[in-house]
């Protein structure tokens, strides 16, 4: 018998806490939220794996933890674009960041959506645009990259950042981190992009939470061995 998103938010839901719901809460996150932890989500993600028409089902619940997982079971190769602007227009910003952005990564339309979603005058969307090719270029082999696109990309995140809304500015500043971290023959030039740019401010809520300071940030990767090294999906 096949799962339906109302038997998957009855099992999430005891699973939650109001100290958890707490701490989403200070990075952004925004009712209906039941506070369940990700590790807890993961163990439903092993057992269900993928599943395309579930996963559509658990984000048109809006619930903040159903939509985490829904992100981490979908399946991204089946996800149309009509899906995809969907995902995006009806997300908070947190999870336009990362789960709408990391979906889409995997996705064959990934790329012109991202391009796309870069020129919208909304932070959420365009963030959103961002992290979907930070996850592309994190998880694409060279070859199938337009590095010439992305010279200009990092070119205009270096001329645009302080200029753009919060949510932008730090998926910006992830793309060049991505960039530097991903794709070897471009690794020098993020690093000269991300000292151009400087430190980039971003209002983190009430975290602790810090913005990477990107030449630092790829250096490290650098000194690791690890630069140009891919991850088998954007998600996480």
């Amino acid at each position: 018998m096949p799962v339906t998103a109302q038997a998957i938010l009855a099992e999430i839901k005891p699973l939650g806490s109001d100290g958890y719901k707490r701490v989403l809460f200070n990075h952004g996150i925004t009712e209906p939220c039941f506070g369940v932890k990700i590790e807890e989500l993961k163990k439903i993600q092993k057992r269900i794996k993928m599943d395309y028409h579930l996963a559509l089902d658990l984000f048109d619940t809006r619930n903040y933890d159903a939509r985490y997982l829904a992100g981490l079971i979908a399946d991204d190769a089946k996800m149309t674009k009509k899906d995809l602007q969907h995902w995006v227009k009806t997300a908070c910003p947190t999870t336009a960041r990362w789960t709408v952005a990391t979906v889409a990564a995997g996705s064959p339309n990934g790329y012109e959506l991202a391009l796309e979603w870069i020129e919208s005058d909304k932070d959420m969307v365009s963030a959103a645009g961002w992290g979907t090719l930070s996850g592309i270029v994190s998880t694409k082999p060279d070859e199938e990259l337009d590095l010439a696109k992305l010279k200009q990309l990092l070119q205009r995140v270096e001329r645009t950042i302080h200029k753009a809304p919060n949510d932008t500015r730090y998926a910006m500043n992830g793309f060049v981190i991505s960039v530097g971290s991903y794709v070897k023959s471009l690794t020098k030039l993020a690093i000269q992009a991300g000292e151009k740019i400087g430190e980039v401010t971003v209002d983190m809520g009430n975290t602790c939470c810090k913005v990477p300071f990107a030449p630092e940030y790829i250096r490290k990767v650098e000194k690791r061995g690890t630069i140009g090294k891919k991850r088998k999906s954007a998600k996480c």
